[in-house]
């Protein structure tokens, strides 16, 4: 079976809000709590739309609680109690559903960075992440593996090292996912196989930056690094051609008769990074 969902916004329902930090600044706690509110309640909204419409794959937003994984920051948002009892009304909409959600950190959280303060950023953020995906029942923070830094083999064994040292609870979430540049899903799988962190495979990722080998010979290996959780991957169209890094508004029957064929007899959960969000879904089931 291949279940399909989206990530972070939905077109027809409000949209989260955000801050500058010089607006923080000026306004203060109270200010980042009232949009933390207000993105964990759209949030909410959100999740109880999706499962009235059978969509149980579904990506939250980093950006839920402003600020949360900025080392400057002192505030303990994860001991609100008008914060918690949102978490927790979601938390029982996923679990009751059987909903898979997931988190993906941005392209700053690098964790295979020669600076430490960006590595320190990094974790500071997957710590976050993790702490909001355990409140409100989530199950995957995916992350890409990060730069090159002019020598690719030794900046992956900084990822494994750093990978290594990682908390328990991060690494019972994280997942690490092939870029359309640099780390090829070859690549990933070799990372995985040294960190026991399961693979999500992006195909369009893999038009943009194929493997030496081809995708169908390492799909069993990759499928394996999730052992007995069921795979997740991503899927997205080019804008203006297959290798366009662009993502398009919404999927092409091209693209989505790939994962028919790949995934065939596979159970699989796809997330779909569209410019059109849930629209894209519902075009998909409709076509």
């Amino acid at each position: 079976m291949i279940r399909l969902g989206y990530a972070c916004l939905n077109t027809q329902l409000p949209a989260l809000k955000t801050c500058r930090w010089a607006t923080y600044q000026s306004k203060g706690i109270a200010y980042l709590r009232e949009l933390a509110l207000h993105n964990l309640s759209t949030t909410l909204t959100m999740i109880r739309w999706n499962i009235e419409r059978d969509i149980l794959v579904f990506r939250m937003s980093s950006d839920l609680i402003p600020f949360a994984s900025k080392r400057e920051l002192t505030w303990s948002w994860y001991e609100e109690e008008r914060l918690l009892q949102l978490t927790e009304a979601i938390r029982k909409e996923v679990l009751d559903s059987g909903m898979r959600l997931s988190m993906h950190p941005g392209q700053y959280t690098i964790l295979n960075s020669p600076r430490s303060t960006v590595v320190e950023d990094a974790i500071a953020d997957l710590s976050y992440h993790a702490t909001l995906l355990k409140l409100c029942g989530g199950t995957d923070m995916i992350i890409h593996l990060g730069g090159v830094y002019g020598d690719k083999k030794a900046s992956m064994d900084r990822f494994v090292e750093r990978a290594k040292k990682l908390s328990p609870e991060i690494l019972s979430y994280l997942r690490i996912e092939n870029d359309d540049k640099v780390y090829t899903a070859e690549d990933v799988l070799l990372i995985s196989k040294r960190t026991g962190i399961p693979v999500v495979v992006d195909l369009h990722h893999e038009h943009c930056n194929p493997s030496s080998v081809a995708l169908e010979k390492l799909l069993p290996d990759l499928l394996a690094t999730w052992g007995t959780k069921r795979p997740k991957i991503h899927i997205s169209s080019g804008r203006d051609h297959n290798r366009d890094r662009k993502h398009a508004d919404f999927i092409t029957l091209e693209d989505w008769q790939e994962v028919l064929t790949l995934f065939a007899n596979v159970d699989v959960d796809v997330m779909i990074e569209a410019k059109e969000k849930e629209q894209a879904l519902l075009r998909l089931r409709s076509q």
